[in-house]
């Protein structure tokens, strides 16, 4: 059996993708990574909003990670993955950056949410839910298809990189706000998942969902209007809400040689 510490940790000169890297989970997500030695690209449409995400991944202390032999890098890369051209053009923009023609992760994070009572007209029906499967939904296949040369650039028949969809419960158990096309684009993007890891496969690349709860975010504060922090951690079965370190642990599973065996 592999060594415990090679089971639940990133291999040497890992690189990632994470895409909406500047804030939320995708901030969290970049520090972990980083703080586990990989070099991650983080992608955001707001120059300033990568900038102050830089120095926060920067400044954070990871003298305490005993497996953070050599310290990551984080590069920020402009982008709005809101169309398929913004997608390759993305992609493009990180070949530009990448030491070699590969990648090891591709962590689809992006996106944003949406929503007004059903009852409701207000002319912005079309508008709200293109933007949101435009970003949750159509976005994760576009770069996934773009990012599969780099992913899969390993020797045949060996495993090769991954791809993380960030989706949500709600995905799974609609929520009690008029967010109906976030609800209904994290439920296709967790098909999605299951169909995109058997076309992955074959490249040896694998392809799992992470479908969180509540995450206090700046995106998930809208929901205050609907119910408070409080209220959601007490319908929550293990009484909490879920923070950073929820979502990188799972995340750094899938990533490493213990969810190498785990795909859709």
């Amino acid at each position: 059996m592999s060594p415990i510490s090679r089971l639940f940790s990133l291999p040497k000169n890992h690189t990632c993708l994470i895409t909406g890297g500047s804030r939320g989970i995708g901030l969290m997500l970049a520090k972990g990574y980083y703080a586990s030695g990989s070099t991650v690209y983080i992608s955001s449409r707001t120059k300033k909003d990568l900038e102050e995400a830089v120095k926060a991944i920067e400044a954070q202390d990871t003298s305490l990670d005993s497996n953070n032999a050599t310290k990551g890098k984080v590069v920020a890369i402009e982008g709005n993955v809101g169309s398929r051209q913004g997608c390759v053009d993305l992609v493009s923009s990180l070949k530009a950056h990448l030491p070699s023609p590969s990648l090891s992760l591709l962590i689809n994070n992006a996106g944003c949410a949406w929503g007004e009572p059903f009852e409701r007209s207000s002319g912005k029906m079309n508008w709200g839910w293109d933007k949101v499967l435009d970003l949750n939904l159509k976005a994760p296949f576009y770069l996934s298809h773009e990012c599969l040369p780099l992913l899969s650039s390993g020797p045949p028949g060996s495993v090769n990189g991954r791809v993380i969809n960030i989706g949500s419960v709600v995905g799974m158990t609609p929520q009690d706000a008029p967010t109906h096309a976030y609800d209904a684009s994290k439920a296709g993007l967790h098909h999605l998942t299951r169909k995109l890891s058997a076309d992955l496969a074959k490249a040896g690349v694998t392809c799992n969902a992470v479908a969180p709860g509540f995450v206090p975010t700046k995106m998930s504060e809208g929901l205050g209007s609907y119910a408070t922090f409080e209220d959601i951690a007490r319908q929550t079965p293990l009484g909490r809400l879920g923070d950073a370190d929820d979502m990188v642990a799972a995340c750094l599973y899938l990533s490493g040689r213990g969810g190498e065996w785990v795909t859709g």
